[in-house]
């Protein structure tokens, strides 16, 4: 979320750059700057009656203490006054406060220089590709068909117990998706992140310091009678941990990761593209996620990229990291890598990671800052990386690693998993 300040200082500047999100900042940064003008009048207003009304309190005690009795009732009268008046301008106060922070819940984030100009995910840059796509015999088949043959996840028992979108893993099934939640956190504690088990719940305040809230596109799971939501990854609880904290700046990078089931309505996606393992309601992925001095974070971003990078050269997948366009970006992203997997049963590329830093955009709604060298308050640099998501990534491996034996597993997964092939 942006601060006021911000826009007053910079107000064109970001005009011209949320053009590359399509977003015409104009009417709602002048919105912004009204109601503030309007809080900071009230603000200065209550100010002063509440320091008169003091000033009276006061009076009202010398008074007392002299014997001028009359005196002090007078000055008691104009203090019951005061203090209806302070009542009326705490409420405009409190009502300007929260005009002024619905407003600023509307602007996304500013995109980096780096993000390139377009509408949607076809206008995204690639920057780099990596692994050879194998060739397939022509027998081959997609996983939702290979789930099948082999038994190993059932899409119709899901649909049986929940609905669409819900499958059961089974068999050899389930133990390869243990084996590659087990592979992706023992990389990421080796690479110095500190894992974490969080709640799969998390309530309204922190699904707004995040930027899910508010929830535009209707993407979360809410449980209205507690009023909790379902988390659309371990992002969320992740970094909510550090909701209000004030941190040393020796403390930074502060680096985290945890597995979580990942819960998303998905509403309106329908069709062939999100058949099987391509698109579900509830998924399990591992995220990572930094806390970074500004001076830092976008080298942090290019470190996650490469650890990304190195899963997946390890699976010998074939894969490319996209650049996305400011169409495609993030509400809360000021710049994010894509990572696809090729799926050469379906002829297509599929999304299994994004790589995001959100800069100060996070941080400004957690109140979430650290201590500088000189003893001044800054806003953090927060980023999150997929590493990995399952679903997708799965398919690519039965569909790619199919032979007509069965489905060879990559050797790096042979030890957590306990075989070497399914058949």
């Amino acid at each position: 979320m942006l601060q006021v300040n911000e826009i007053r200082e910079h107000r064109e500047k970001f005009i011209a750059a949320l053009t590359k999100r399509d977003f015409d900042a104009n009417d709602v940064f002048e919105n912004v700057l009204k109601t503030d003008e309007e809080r900071r009048n009230v603000q200065a207003k209550l100010d002063e009656t509440l320091a008169l009304s003091n000033t009276f309190s006061k009076e009202i005690g010398m008074f007392f203490k002299n014997g001028e009795v009359q005196k002090a009732n007078l000055i008691k009268e104009k203090t019951s006054k005061l203090k209806e008046t302070s009542k009326v301008l705490t409420e405009k106060l409190n009502n300007a406060v929260e005009k002024l922070t619905e407003l600023l819940y509307t602007i996304p984030n500013i995109p980096n220089d780096l993000v390139p100009d377009g509408s949607d995910e076809n206008d995204n840059e690639e920057v780099f590709r990596e692994g050879e796509i194998p060739t397939l015999a022509d027998e081959a088949i997609p996983h939702w068909e290979l789930a099948k043959k082999y038994d190993i996840i059932d899409f119709e028992l899901g649909v049986k117990i929940t609905g669409a979108g819900f499958p059961v893993y089974k068999g050899k099934g389930a133990r390869l998706q243990r084996a590659l939640i087990a592979y992706f956190l023992d990389k990421n504690t080796s690479a110095g992140y500190t894992e974490y088990q969080v709640p799969y719940l998390v309530n309204e305040t922190s699904g707004y310091g995040t930027g899910q809230l508010p929830d535009k596109e209707g993407q979360m799971y809410h449980v209205t009678g507690d009023d909790l939501y379902l988390i659309p990854t371990a992002e969320v609880p992740i970094t909510n941990m550090f909701r209000g904290d004030l941190i040393m700046h020796n403390e930074l990078p502060i680096t985290c990761t945890g597995y979580t089931p990942c819960f998303r309505r998905e509403a309106g996606s329908y069709g062939a593209h999100v058949r099987g393992l391509n698109r579900l309601h509830q998924f399990d992925k591992v995220e990572i996620v930094r806390l970074e001095h500004p001076e830092n974070s976008y080298n942090a971003l290019d470190e996650m990229v490469d650890h990304v990078k190195g899963i997946l050269q390890e699976l010998k997948l074939p894969y490319r990291i996209l650049r996305l366009c400011g169409g495609d970006l993030g509400f809360a992203s000021s710049l994010t890598y894509d990572f696809e997997v090729f799926s050469t049963a379906q002829d297509r590329w599929l999304e299994i990671s994004s790589v995001s830093n959100f800069e100060t955009f996070q941080a400004n709604r957690l109140k979430l800052r650290f201590k500088d060298k000189d003893g001044k308050n800054n806003l953090v640099h927060t980023l999150n990386g997929s590493s990995l998501a399952l679903p997708r990534l799965l398919a690519g491996i039965l569909e790619n690693c199919q032979t007509a034996k069965g489905i060879i597993i990559p050797k790096v997964l042979v030890p957590y998993c306990g075989f070497d092939m399914i058949s």
